[in-house]
């Protein structure tokens, strides 16, 4: 059976105009071929539309099922040919990014809601890891973009620099480090130092940034839990400053004093492939972002 789907746009405009002569007049068609078209569906789908007994032409119980159904085609169809339309013009049919969680979200997930509120047509998807992680994913997913602390270069990735993140040492206030003027390598090793898990469990980078080489080491699988692990007077360790500028600002938390610096910055980088071509969904994903940060 060949559902022809002029017949149903021809069906839809009888029953809306409320005359095959009115319905003509609409689709700048003659009657006569008005009629053909409702015949031939009639006759494709072996049923009676139209209940032709009295004067005017009404539908059947079985056409009134056919135009319920036929109004939902008429529908797919129509978005079936604006995605085409926008496809046309180079938005991504999927667009993947994945992203480092010790970086700010907030910035990113403002960029992501302007462009579902743009009702793109790309199916937009995040995902989240750490270190090694983040360009093991990408690579494995053969996503679109990746948001990175670091990464290994090659000449078949192009990159943009982003804004330096800052880290600092941090701990409890009621942790023993934070009532110190001066902290050595050997008072730090001597109390827990937390870290996050590289996400890849492909050793691409075998610790966090400047681990201190310390007996006790306790690994969380991402920076929030980490947060509440310093909060909790568990141990010490690295954090980003914009996730803990509050309890620093209260006193909740305290920066380490430590002798050889307790403060490092990293640049992060937008990072996609050479030979792919971002769509207009990824120009106006970099383009949002950089506005924003």
């Amino acid at each position: 059976m060949k559902i022809d789907l002029d017949s149903v746009r021809v069906l839809n405009a009888v029953v809306e105009q409320g005359s095959f002569a009115a319905a003509a007049k609409t689709l700048h068609r003659a009657q006569s071929a008005v009629s053909y078209q409702i015949r031939k569906l009639e006759s494709n789908l072996n049923l009676t539309i139209f209940d032709r007994s009295e004067y005017r032409a009404v539908l059947t119980s079985q056409g009134e099922a056919i135009l319920s159904e036929g109004k939902r085609l008429l529908t797919q169809a129509e978005n079936i040919e604006q995605l085409a339309r926008q496809l046309g013009q180079e938005w991504e049919p999927s667009f993947e990014v994945v992203i480092d969680g010790i970086l700010e979200i907030s910035p990113i997930m403002s960029v992501i809601k302007s462009l579902i509120s743009e009702e793109i047509p790309t199916k937009i998807s995040m995902t989240m890891e750490y270190l090694g992680g983040v360009q093991h994913r990408f690579e494995q997913n053969q996503a679109d973009l990746m948001l990175v602390k670091e990464y290994q270069a090659s000449t078949q990735l192009l990159s943009h620099a982003l804004p330096e993140v800052e880290c600092l040492l941090c701990v409890c206030n009621e942790h023993p480090l934070a009532e110190l003027q001066q902290v050595d390598l050997n008072t730090l090793q001597q109390h827990i130092e937390l870290s996050v898990h590289d996400s890849s469990d492909q050793d691409l980078y075998s610790v966090e940034h400047m681990h201190f080489g310390g007996e006790r080491m306790f690994y969380l699988s991402d920076f929030k839990s980490k947060k509440q692990a310093v909060l909790q007077n568990i141990g010490f360790g690295w954090m980003p400053h914009y996730l803990v500028e509050k309890e620093l600002d209260s006193g909740t938390l305290v920066e380490v004093n430590y002798r050889h610096g307790s403060r490092f910055s990293f640049t992060p980088h937008l990072v996609w492939r050479a030979e792919k071509a971002l769509g207009r969904t990824g120009q106006k994903f970099i383009d949002q972002l950089l506005s924003q940060i």
